[in-house]
């Protein structure tokens, strides 16, 4: 597996005996930092390279970084920096549009880019024989690039729906990407958004692209960063081979960004959104730069105001009811960054007088500092998420990588946390005091109105910025198809292996599922149950997942504060989640602390009280959360879809305010005591733990759960009779975009054309090579996205095919959807795409068993579905034994046109006369009017 980290790491974490759950507590638990060991040199025209070697996993992640970011868009183009990092993925002269993304989904990899202010990365993790290939199109991309009007015109359109999806259609989404940035900053490019606007992307021109790549993108401003399994000679011999002929810039723009900016002055700003259901209120301070001595103070200083459970904001505002959810920002870039403090005020709550307590609860941070057991929980959560960071090799390429590019220092991430562990008490106070001063900060207030730009435009005249020369380079241009390079053929491959399972029965009669599946003293522990909303009754609607959510809140011998400080002194970390099958409780904590965290587990699992106070306060935040959720075009489809498959019968139940408000307590109690049994449940134990070290902290912990009589019967009939298909419209006036969602009722887990569908299913729309995306996002442009699922329970669950669009082109999306439905389930499949998708689907699935918590929940997931481990980790054998006449003809089934239904959530005005033009008996919603007990679609 690829969870080694080698001796260097190994030894760097240590820890010491822990008592449960004294006082002396906060001060016996000392978790040390990790450390990423790396080899580094530079050529000669200034690429510099990282080497990061794990031979235990069987891929390779290769990412290059390079230092430029949105900090750089050019005067009058914002977002540019971003639009550029489209366009860079798509097209080079030996390889035509789109080929990078179906040449890793083809070899079972995965990739993806990224832009931010201090920089764009690209970045791929493959099977490690594909090393070579993925060294290569990373040269041609940095050397050969072809940016054209084909290019240009389908990314900038596909920008301004990313835009539409991720800022405008949310409730939040202007206050996050547009008002805050804004008013953080006065004179430092960082003000304007990242991903830019409508107005000034339609003002960008295919002459500024090229004259971006040439001022900016060169050897000279990049950073290859490799991680995982290769030999480092040959890892040398490639680099050489691709990059060392690529000449510097010619004509090199500077990436200095001059000058400071203007200090905060406790200005107010008062930004709106078009469908805010809850007012925000909070504050943004100036930070500064990522290399500041500070920063881990600061780190500190948020995770004890708002991290985990046990934190200063959830006693503030969430126990006394005044907020649903405090929020955090704490951005570091390499110039200054910025923190912002907030909170969704409760509904029936005033707004200032949220601020208030909000202010309050910072202020006595000044004052007093932070007691011992806060600083000591604080550190140890962050020290634990380290180890997540450093679990799995790519995600130790990211965390060297955004280190080294926000300080040019490739151990800045490891110097980070190292300081974490020196923060004292007065180095909170002090930054609390100094970079938070109340004169310095920015007063932030946003809730519904007309979202117009005015409302949160910065007094302070924005500056003029640099803009780079016209290239002088002739553009390049795809090579005539026989005159273009092959890509490398690939090398010897590294050997997946499988963890060895070993399944044990607990002395209560609980099954327990162990696997070793690294060597980082990382563990996790999940518990799934066999109870979950589909055995909730209809008018309790959200039982479950309330169960889940509020059973850490209070034990027998534990109150929800003694839970939530013990789990984050011990760096661990618990969620809690019901899904229609069953409820899953899952705990990830470093080995050596796991006994005691794992104890806290049994406690809740066996114990839970559900205590009033909690009871009422949680309520009334999963009811804030729904009007939140009904304001989100994504979110109310995602609602509206179970009851339109499965109607009336379990499956088709939906949580909804009236279901929600009618829950007691005693519902939860009966819930629980009905349900949650050893009988019902399994266990999960992997990681970097030895099987007998898991099982013996398993019994300890869960063997004492017992349960009485005999367990209750599952219902016999989850998904009920088929439904006749609908077409469903929810009106939501003013959404920036909307959603469309097609689809079908599918197949049982255990159906014998399960894998025939998902094989079908992966070529229709499971990634950014499937027909959906191809033909509404690279087609069209119509999307930022299109993509497809199979979802198989117990019952059978459903097919569904989703995207979010501009309003206009709703329609549009619809039809692609039901012809691309209609094509997958008729036309035989070629043996190349089966062949391909088989390799990516293996790769995908062997890389989510490569974290203990990816492992547990592949295990767990299946449990619930009727499915052994020994089952779900045949995953490979199945889907490689499928053929394209088998798929074809199980998709086939599920997509007959007379099966279909549409559900569309958004401004309807814009497309309802052509969406009635397909479908006559379309019913149409007002989403103010929308019934969640029965979605409005009684017939």
């Amino acid at each position: 597996m690829s969870v080694s980290i080698r001796a260097a790491l190994l030894g760097a974490l240590m820890t010491s005996a822990i008592a449960m759950p004294t006082a002396a507590a906060a001060q016996a638990t000392k978790l040390g930092a990790p450390t990423i060991p790396f080899t580094e040199r530079k050529l000669a025209n200034g690429l510099r390279v990282i080497a990061i070697r794990d031979t235990s996993t069987p891929d390779v992640t290769v990412s290059m970084w390079y230092e430029v970011g949105s900090k750089h868009d050019p005067e009058g183009r914002s977002g540019f920096a971003h639009l550029f990092e489209h366009i860079l993925s798509r097209k080079t002269v030996n390889m035509p549009y789109n080929t990078i993304n179906k040449m890793v989904d083809d070899i079972g990899g995965t990739r993806n880019a990224s832009t931010w202010y201090d920089r764009t990365n690209y970045y791929e993790t493959v099977p490690a024989q594909y090393l070579e290939r993925m060294l290569w199109t990373h040269a041609e991309r940095m050397a050969r690039p072809v940016i054209d009007k084909e290019v240009f015109e389908t990314e900038r359109n596909v920008v301004k729906e990313e835009l539409r999806q991720r800022v405008l259609a949310p409730p939040y989404g202007r206050l996050y990407s547009f008002a805050l940035g804004e008013n953080v900053y006065n004179v430092l490019p960082h003000r304007r958004p990242t991903i830019g606007s409508i107005s000034d992307l339609d003002s960008a021109t295919l002459e500024d692209a090229r004259a971006f790549h040439e001022a900016f993108y060169g050897p000279d401003t990049a950073t290859l960063i490799v991680s995982g399994n290769f030999e480092p000679s040959q890892l040398d011999a490639l680099v050489n081979k691709y990059f060392a002929a690529v000449p510097k810039r010619p004509r090199p723009a500077s990436l200095a960004i001059k000058g400071k900016d203007r200090p905060l002055n406790g200005r107010r700003v008062s930004a709106t959104g078009p469908n805010v259901p809850l007012p925000i209120v909070g504050a943004a301070w100036q930070t500064p730069g990522a290399a500041s001595t500070d920063m881990a103070a600061m780190e500190v200083l948020d995770a004890i105001l708002t991290r985990g459970d046990s934190n200063r904001l959830e006693t503030a505002l969430v126990k006394t009811g005044l907020s649903t959810r405090p929020i955090s920002q704490l951005n570091d870039t390499e110039e200054q960054g910025y923190y912002a403090l907030m909170a969704i005020v409760a509904s029936g709550r005033e707004p200032e007088v949220v601020a208030t307590e909000l202010a309050r609860t910072l202020d006595a941070l000044r004052k007093s500092g932070p007691t011992a057991a806060e600083l000591a929980e604080a550190k140890n959560e962050l020290l634990s998420a380290g180890l997540e960071e450093r679990e799995v090799a790519s995600s130790r390429a990211f965390t060297l990588g955004e280190g080294l590019v926000r300080t040019g220092d490739p151990r800045a991430a490891d110097k980070r946390l190292a300081a974490v562990t020196r923060v004292t008490a007065a180095d909170v106070q002090r930054v609390a005091r100094t970079i938070l001063d109340p004169a310095k900060r920015i007063e932030l207030r946003y809730a519904k109105g007309d979202g117009e730009a005015k409302g949160w435009a910065n007094p302070t005249p924005l500056p003029r910025f640099a803009s780079p020369p016209p290239a002088a380079r002739p553009p390049l241009a795809l090579l005539p198809e026989g005159q273009r390079q092959a890509p490398p053929a690939p090398g010897t491959p590294a050997q997946f292996r499988m963890p060895a399972l070993s399944e044990t029965t607990l002395g209560n009669g609980m099954k327990l599922v162990t696997a070793r599946t690294g060597n980082v003293p990382l563990a996790t522990l999940t518990v799934a149950i066999r109870a979950g909303s589909a055995v909730e009754p209809r008018a309790k609607a959200g039982l479950a997942s309330m169960v889940a959510n509020i059973a850490s809140k209070g034990t027998t011998t534990r109150s929800a504060d003694q839970i939530a400080a013990g789990l984050e002194r011990l760096g661990a970390d618990l969620s809690a989640n019901a899904s229609l099958d069953g409820t899953v409780l899952s705990l990830t904590a470093p080995v050596a602390t796991m006994p005691q965290a794992a104890e806290i587990l049994g406690d809740i699992l066996a114990n839970s009280t559900f205590p009033e106070e909690d009871f009422a306060r949680e309520k009334k935040r999963s009811l804030d959360g729904l009007q939140v959720a009904l304001k989100d075009p994504g979110q109310i489809a995602g609602l509206a879809l179970p009851p339109v498959v499965f109607g009336s019968a379990p499956y088709g139940t939906v949580a909804s305010p009236a279901t929600i408000a009618g829950l007691t307590r005693a519902d939860l109690a009966q819930f629980r005591s009905t349900w949650w049994r050893p009988d019902l449940a399994t266990a999960f134990v992997s990681g970097g733990i030895d099987p007998a070290q898991a099982r013996q902290i398993a019994e300890k912990a869960l063997g004492g759960w017992r349960a009485t009589g005999a367990a209750p019967a599952l219902p016999s009939d989850v998904a009920g009779s088929e439904q006749a298909p609908r077409t469903l419209v929810i009106d939501l006036p003013g959404a920036g975009q909307a959603t469309v969602v097609a689809a079908v009722r599918g197949v049982p887990r255990s159906d014998a054309g399960y894998y025939d569908a998902l094989l079908a299913n992966s070529i229709l729309g499971g990634s950014s090579t499937g027909r959906l995306f191809q033909e509404i996002r690279v087609k069209r442009a119509l999307s930022y996205g299109a993509s497809s699922s199979l979802a198989a329970g117990l019952g059978s669950g459903t097919l569904s095919a989703s995207a979010s669009t501009k309003n206009e082109s709703a329609a549009e999306v619809a039809q692609v959807f039901l012809d691309q439905f209609s094509r997958i389930g008729s036309e035989p499949l070629t043996a190349a795409d089966v062949e391909n998708r088989k390799t990516f689907m293996v790769g995908s699935f062997q890389r989510s068993l490569q974290s203990s918590a990816g492992f547990n929940s592949q295990l767990a997931g299946a449990s619930l579905r009727g499915v052994s481990p020994t089952e779900q980790l045949a995953y490979a054998e199945r889907v490689r034994a499928v053929g394209g006449t088998a798929a074809t003809s199980a998709i086939g089934r599920l997509l007959q046109p007379s099966r279909v239904s549409l559900v569309i959530v958004g401004d309807s005005a814009k497309f309802i006369d052509k969406v009635r033009a397909m479908r006559p008996d379309v019913m149409v919603v007002p989403a103010d009017q929308l019934d969640l007990s029965t979605l409005g679609i009684a017939r």
